[in-house]
């Protein structure tokens, strides 16, 4: 007997579009899997209609704000309300890219377990202290605070789908940069730019019992993989898995290499205690795994990895969104 699922998709943020192509795909999945469905955009009557419509589940395909930082999973949490993917504390730490340091020290210092993952060095530059408190005026000291100076990375601290992300060349252009990433979010990360393999690893299940799905290389035919190349097909190439000759021309050699991605990548979600469903975003730069999001909502649009690497798995989205309604549903009739 299917179970009825509420869909969210849509709401205010930025990665609007890209959240209602999701919801679409995701909606697809579950009426073919046998479910009944209702979707549902994050509009002020949400909460009463939730309430009425009494869901067993919800599975959130909101991106950015709201849907990833925690706030939509806090008013589910309220509610009482089961849903798929990772709870309000854990989405709310992981929408923040500054934190991915802190998270696997801490996550080490508990486990014990050996390092695997890396992460580019940076700065983080709050608005407030860059527009009214002469953070602008200092800009020239980011050449000697991140490591190996220009060119960097900058963007904004929380978000996804790379909008206002750019890479700098030199000084005369980071403060235009700045301002931009700044038009979407409250705070900036200027980072190292990492030359090497653009990668993403998507991943399912939780704890340990959590799996790496194949990487999917990511060849942008642009400077990098910015958000006019996740919209456009002819901008891009895919190749899932990823191929072994980009890791290393000795075969061995790049299946272990691809081992290791495969493990930093779970070091991270694990470190986050991501549940049911998440994508690390990393780049191998010839030595290590230089991870630099977690994405507790990913995509399912056809443009997006997640479901490239499903299908290279032989997992179809039928059977995925089927299971994790399945079992989200089954964690809150254990968890009463």
């Amino acid at each position: 007997m299917g179970l009825k699922v509420a869909v969210l998709m849509g709401g205010s943020s930025f990665e609007r579009k890209f959240s209602l192509e999701s919801g679409k795909r995701v909606c697809d999945a579950l009426e073919e899997a046998g479910h009944k469905v209702v979707p549902l955009d994050t509009v002020p009557d949400l909460v009463p209609t939730l309430r009425s419509e009494k869901p067993d589940v919800v599975y959130n395909a909101l991106h950015g704000k709201h849907g990833e930082d925690g706030t939509v999973q806090s008013l589910l949490e309220f509610l009482g309300i089961p849903f798929v993917g990772s709870p309000a504390s854990v989405c709310h730490r992981a929408y923040n890219k500054d934190a991915l340091h802190s998270s696997l020290v801490k996550y080490r210092e508990i486990s014990g377990d050996a390092a695997v993952a890396s992460w580019p060095q940076g700065v983080f530059i709050a608005r407030d202290a860059f527009k009214d408190m002469g953070a602008a005026t200092a800009l020239d000291l980011v050449s000697e605070r991140v490591a190996g100076g220009f060119p960097v990375v900058v963007k904004p601290a929380h978000g996804g789908s790379a909008l206002g992300v750019h890479k700098v060349y030199d000084q005369e252009h980071l403060g235009e940069a700045v301002l931009d990433a700044l038009s979407y979010d409250d705070a900036v990360n200027i980072e190292q730019w990492i030359d090497g393999v653009e990668l993403s690893v998507s991943i399912l299940g939780s704890g340990w019992d959590a799996h790496a799905l194949p990487p999917v290389e990511i060849v942008s035919h642009r400077d990098f993989f910015d958000a006019e190349a996740r919209l456009d097909d002819q901008q891009v190439d895919f190749f899932c898995p990823v191929r072994p000759a980009s890791l290393s021309p000795d075969p061995e050699q790049a299946e272990a290499i691809r081992a290791e991605i495969e493990r930093a990548a779970l070091e991270v979600y694990r470190a986050y205690s991501v549940r049911d469903l998440g994508r690390i975003d990393l780049i191998w730069d010839g030595a290590q795994a230089k991870c630099f999001e977690v994405d507790v909502s990913p995509g399912m649009t056809r443009h997006s990895l997640f479901p490239l690497a499903c299908e290279t798995s032989g997992l179809s989205m039928t059977a995925v969104m089927d299971e994790l309604v399945s079992v989200a549903a089954g964690r809150a009739a254990f968890e009463r």
